[in-house]
């Protein structure tokens, strides 16, 4: 029998079929309720985020000189990472995002585009008859936009997404809770996060569910591996597949 990673990491292009069959018959089946991320996972949003993002910044005086070194903003909330990676006090960094959602809102939420795979995957997961929940940390009504915007919301049951408030619920963890009780997902143990960034992972283990990470954005296998990641998928195609 081969020798698979402990922690039962799934990819398609490492595993061999024996194994993709046993994640489907050992896992794939328990999984009654799916909770997605979006940014990095089901949409490719950078444009949007990083050209926001420069537009609050010339507001402070602050000149971006690589907007790669933006790539950080894709996951946690805008609040925190304007006073991480900048230091901005909280009046700054609140006035920050203020700046931010006024081109966000106008036009940077339509700059991004759906990833590969992604459609198929939700109606691979409707089929199946599974419980389908957005858990973002983008505010709400932009993460509806956007899914309106793609023709995808008919695919989710639940849209959770933080509060405008910086203050309110902003939170990977706040907003799986969040999405957990919308949902009526009494039973974690059949809750499974699928995102791209070790954010989404460690917030699913807090959250006591399982997790899987997508190699479809800003994470990487390696960090993946390092945050205990119980499966890991390489596209949004084999995500689906070894799940149903």
């Amino acid at each position: 029998m081969n020798d698979f990673p402990k922690n039962d990491i799934y990819n398609n292009d490492e595993a061999s079929d024996g194994f993709e069959r046993l994640i489907r018959r050992s896992f794939g089946h328990r999984f009654r309720y799916i909770l997605i991320d979006l940014d990095g996972t089901l949409t490719e949003p950078f444009e949007g985020i990083s050209k926001s993002i420069i537009y609050a910044l010339a507001d402070q005086g602050i000149k971006v000189e690589d907007p790669r070194e933006l790539r950080s903003f894709i996951g946690p909330p805008l609040f925190e990472q304007f006073m991480a990676q900048f230091e901005l006090d909280e009046e700054r960094a609140a006035q920050a995002v203020k700046k931010y959602r006024e081109r966000y809102s106008e036009i940077g939420w339509k700059e991004c585009t759906l990833t590969d795979g992604a459609e198929y995957m939700l109606k691979s997961f409707k089929e199946k008859g599974k419980t389908v929940a957005l858990a973002t940390s983008k505010p709400e009504v932009f993460a509806k936009r956007i899914l309106e915007h793609f023709g995808i919301e008919k695919y989710f049951d639940f849209i959770g997404g933080a509060e405008l408030d910086p203050k309110g619920r902003n939170s990977k963890l706040d907003i799986i809770e969040y999405t957990l009780e919308n949902i009526g997902a009494e039973d974690r143990d059949q809750a499974l996060m699928i995102g791209d960034r070790f954010y989404d992972i460690t917030a699913a283990q807090k959250a006591g569910i399982h997790q899987m990470g997508v190699l479809t954005g800003y994470g990487s296998w390696e960090e993946f591996e390092e945050y205990g990641a119980e499966f890991i998928a390489d596209d949004l195609t084999n995500a689906a597949n070894g799940l149903l």
